[in-house]
């Protein structure tokens, strides 16, 4: 006996075969509908095993296993979504007001002996500010680039 067993509600059913006859979601929410549809034991249901699921709809039997579970604790939206990102992977080096230092540090005359400001040199003077304790040329590059300002 499965430990998350799926019954999906004939209005949570027409939904799964809806989205899946639409085939305009992402293609991770359209394989997590398939397995919530050949997992679903109610009313006559196809109930397979997780391997056949898996089989059937090349994904692996974790991903079914997990998607069983999500739905079961979760419900059908967390099922079919992705799982939100609890925390950002990294802290953001620069927030709002050290962009804006940046970009006023880009927009100013280069120092003495240079013709204009490189990403390495921007990103020095920034340390040397104290703007942050540390910062790549890529960092630097990355927000400049994303910026609609013209440092010409």
């Amino acid at each position: 006996m499965k430990k998350y067993r799926v019954t999906l509600t004939a209005d949570e059913r027409h939904h799964l075969t809806t989205l899946i006859a639409a085939g305009k979601a992402a293609a991770q929410k359209l394989a997590h509908a398939r397995v919530l549809l050949k997992a679903d034991q109610a009313d006559g249901g196809p109930g397979w095993t997780d391997d056949r699921i898996a089989e059937a709809v090349e994904v692996s039997t974790d991903t079914v296993a997990r998607v069983r579970q999500r739905f079961v604790e979760d419900g059908l939206d967390a099922a079919l979504a992705r799982k939100p990102q609890a925390r950002p992977s990294r802290e953001r080096k620069l927030d709002g007001w050290a962009e804006a230092r940046l970009v006023a540090l880009a927009c100013s005359a280069p120092p003495d002996g240079r013709k204009r400001w490189t990403l390495t040199l921007l990103a020095d003077r920034l340390v040397e500010l104290e703007v942050v304790d540390s910062i790549g040329r890529g960092t630097v590059r990355q927000t400049l680039q994303k910026t609609t300002s013209s440092r010409g």
